[in-house]
């Protein structure tokens, strides 16, 4: 084989390794066959929630079995296309073999990432919440351009998004703001996002034009609905009303209409003034804390939950997970992963699909990476 046809081999290979490993395969073909029986069993539909998580789940194990066992046989028919080309001298069968091969590889790639998606909660929608870090308006500045970034992220990728709460700057940007993400498997690519990222630009409001660092925090949780058992105990929560602002038009500046909960045990915020019903925001806020309680048990059972930590920690230096530097030079790069782009334009546009892929691939591998961060 041509090293050019091992190489796009050894891609295939890897990918569909890393894809067994994210499903334990064996578990996974067990679990296929059980669900197979019972969607055979005539009595599933008498519980229709149940019945539907049911089919959702063996849809997902079917795409990811069949992905890997086609890709597979397609790689192996490739390989042998091209070892039947070499043998007889064949240039042009070589050549459609290894350009079969070179989509394999790309599809493949593709593939990975899909079964990545395959955690509890990963298909579901998500919560994602920006906060700007110490230093004021350079900060808040930075913070809102998070908001803008993100929402042009889940836009690209047919998303829908709501501003489920904002708290506008003293001069510019924001100190906070919730976005909701409707979409297939929004929490699976976002929830690798969670921590502090680090902004270094020539600062617009600094009239001596000198570069300034600056801080925000994200943190991503998933939708959960009924068919996740979320106990609150009400004594455990406080429960505020305030006159909503920013972003919401002439009505939320005039009633208290917006809700903060605060679940004392936990001590976890959360805030909805997306309606203009007090009533309304109250459910939505309880919403969002059943997720937030959902998701962090999920992260306590996670591997990776001391990486989880730092996204909770302060918001400054030492616990950034990407910088993003405009100046003197343009990178972004991604302190876990290692990944880099080189166009820090696109990705505050929100190309973020290769980070995103990145960081998810490192949870299913446990690969560490020494990465330096950037001045």
């Amino acid at each position: 084989m041509r090293a050019e046809g091992q190489a796009h081999i050894d891609r295939i290979e890897k990918a569909l390794a890393l894809v067994r490993k994210s499903l334990d395969w064996d578990r996974a073909l067990r679990r296929f066959d059980e669900l197979n029986a019972r969607v055979e069993d005539p009595t599933l539909w008498d519980k229709p929630k149940e019945a539907e998580a049911v089919m959702r789940e063996r849809r997902r194990l079917e795409a990811s079995i069949g992905a890997v066992n086609g890709i597979t046989a397609e790689m192996n028919d490739a390989v042998e296309f091209v070892e039947l080309g070499e043998m007889e001298s064949d240039d042009e069968t070589i050549a459609e073999g290894l350009s079969t091969l070179a989509a394999l590889a790309e599809r493949a790639d593709r593939d990975k990432v899909q079964a990545l998606l395959s955690g509890e909660a990963d298909a579901n929608d998500t919560y994602l919440e920006v906060h700007a870090g110490a230093g004021g308006t350079e900060s808040q500045d930075w913070a809102e351009m998070l908001q803008r970034m993100y929402t042009r992220w889940a836009e690209r990728k047919g998303y829908k998004v709501e501003l489920v709460e904002y708290h506008s700057g003293e001069a510019a940007g924001i100190k906070s703001c919730t976005l909701l993400i409707k979409g297939e498997n929004a929490y699976g690519w976002a929830k690798t996002e969670s921590g502090v990222h680090r902004l270094v630009r020539i600062s617009p409001y600094d009239s001596s034009a000198r570069r300034h660092t600056s801080f925000s925090s994200v943190w991503v949780y998933p939708v959960i609905d009924d068919t996740f058992e979320i106990d609150i105990n009400p004594a455990d929560l406080k429960i505020d009303t305030y006159r909503a602002s920013g972003a919401g038009g002439q009505h939320v500046n005039t009633t208290d209409s917006a809700v903060r909960i605060t679940h004392q045990p936990s001590g976890i915020v959360v805030a909805s003034q997306i309606d203009r019903s007090q009533h309304k925001n109250r459910e939505i806020a309880l919403g969002m804390l059943k997720s937030r309680l959902f998701e962090e048990e999920m992260r306590k059972r996670e591997e990776a939950a001391s990486a989880e930590h730092a996204s909770k920690s302060d918001i400054g230096w030492g616990h950034q997970i990407r910088s993003y530097v405009l100046q003197p030079y343009q990178q972004v790069k991604d302190l876990r992963t290692g990944v880099v782009s080189t166009a820090p334009d696109d990705v505050l546009d929100g190309e973020l699909d290769p980070f995103m892929a990145a960081a998810l691939s490192q949870r299913v591998t446990g690969e560490k990476v020494e990465v330096e961060d950037v001045d």
